[in-house]
């Protein structure tokens, strides 16, 4: 498990951390102990393939799931392993944040749940 104690994504609030648990296939944000959101991967050779994320609904609205999306590609990129987005929210969030575009791959089928205005 990797654990990071603090979080250089875009916002920070004392008392979050963010870590990668490969027990669970998921990446992880607590806020003060408590886990808020978590996003699923499968762990496969040469990529990781995110299928959901969620925020328990207390953490609605406070942007934490933009700040574990960013450590969670981070970590990705930083394996040098690629990224498949079959997770709507990683999809939007790889829409609207440059930087990742190199180490994306785009699954044929869009995201369950994403809209179809491309």
């Amino acid at each position: 498990m990797t654990e990071y104690t603090d979080s250089l994504a875009e916002s920070f609030r004392a008392g979050v951390t963010t870590v990668r648990n490969d027990k669970f296939h998921r990446y992880e944000l607590h806020v003060d102990g408590e886990l808020a959101v978590i996003s699923q991967f499968l762990d496969r050779p040469g990529h990781i393939d995110f299928i959901h994320t969620e925020t328990k609904p207390q953490f609605n609205g406070q942007g934490l799931a933009k700040v574990l999306a960013h450590f969670a590609l981070d970590d990705v990129v930083a394996s040098g392993k690629r990224i498949i987005p079959h997770c709507p929210y990683i999809a939007a969030y790889l829409k609207k944040h440059e930087g990742y575009e190199q180490d994306v791959d785009w699954p044929a089928e869009k995201p369950v749940g994403e809209p179809d205005n491309d």
